[in-house]
C-alpha cells in the first residue's frame, strides 16, 4: 500500500509534532476567542449604563474598596445568572450595563455566602451593623467572620481625590467638582458607614431605573420576603 507524501498543513504533520499542535491549538482558540470578545467593546449594551446606574458616591467608593480589602469578595459573588432559580432567590439577571462603573468587577464565581448583586435596600442599615459586627447574633447558622473594627476606624485622611481622578481616566465621569467634594463627604465616617453604604447600594440603582422587567420575572414578593437566614451569611 502506497501512502504518498504529506502536505505540511494536515492532520498527519499536525499529530506527529506536538510543538506545532500545540501553537496552531493556541491559534485556532485565540481567533474565536477574539471573534467573541471585540464586538462587545463596541456594543452598547456593553459599554453604556443602564437606566438610574450611575458612579459611585465617595462614601460608597470607599466602602467597595474596604469590601475588596476585607476580603468580602471571595466569598459573595455579585451576579445574577439566567437561571430561573436565582431569579426567584435573588431578583431580575445581572447584566453588563449595571457595571460600567466598575472597575475591576466583582462578578465572582464563589459563594461561600449567597450573592449579593441586589442585597441592597434588603435589610436596614441597622441589621448591617449588627451583621458586620456579629453575624450569628442575626444568622445563628453563619460562617460568615465578624468585623468589629470597622466600627471605629475613621475614613479620614484617604486618598479619595485620587481614586476618582484614576477611575475618571478610565471612563467614570466624575467632574473636577465631585473630587473636590469628596473629602468633606467622608468626614466624620467611619470604615463601616462606608462599608454599609455600599452594601445598601448593590442592585437598587438598576431597580430603580429599570422601567420594565428583565428575563424571566421573579416570583412575586421574593426578593422583598426573603428571610435573614435565605439571604444573610
Amino acid at each position: 500500500m502506497t501512502t504518498g507524501k504529506s502536505s505540511f498543513f494536515s492532520h498527519h504533520t499536525l499529530e506527529k509534532n506536538i510543538g506545532l499542535m500545540i501553537a496552531a491549538t493556541i491559534a485556532v482558540v485565540s481567533m474565536a476567542g477574539l471573534v467573541q470578545i471585540i464586538p462587545l467593546f463596541y456594543q452598547h449594551s456593553t459599554t453604556e449604563a443602564e437606566a438610574g446606574v450611575e458612579p459611585y458616591s465617595p462614601l460608597r467608593l470607599m466602602g467597595r474598596d474596604i469590601y475588596i480589602r476585607e476580603g468580602c469578595v471571595s466569598c459573595h459573588s455579585q451576579q445574577v445568572r439566567m437561571l430561573q432559580s436565582e431569579v426567584q432567590r435573588y431578583g431580575s439577571y445581572s447584566t453588563a450595563g449595571e457595571s460600567v462603573f466598575d472597575h475591576p468587577f466583582l462578578w465572582g464565581s464563589k459563594r461561600t455566602g449567597p450573592d449579593l448583586a441586589r442585597v441592597g435596600g434588603r435589610y436596614s442599615d441597622a441589621w448591617q451593623r449588627e451583621h458586620l459586627r456579629d453575624p450569628r447574633a442575626v444568622v445563628p447558622e453563619s460562617n460568615m467572620p465578624a468585623y468589629p473594627w470597622l466600627r471605629s476606624a475613621p475614613l479620614a485622611g484617604q486618598n479619595v481625590g485620587d481614586r476618582m481622578r484614576a477611575l475618571r481616566r478610565l471612563g467614570v465621569p466624575y467632574s473636577d467638582k465631585d473630587i473636590a467634594d469628596a473629602p468633606r463627604a467622608l468626614a466624620g465616617k467611619t470604615e463601616e458607614d462606608a462599608l454599609v453604604a455600599y452594601l445598601q447600594g448593590l442592585g437598587l440603582e438598576a431597580r430603580k431605573g429599570a422601567a420594565t422587567p428583565r428575563g424571566a420575572a421573579p416570583v412575586a414578593g421574593a426578593a422583598a420576603a426573603a428571610t435573614p437566614s435565605s439571604t444573610g451569611n
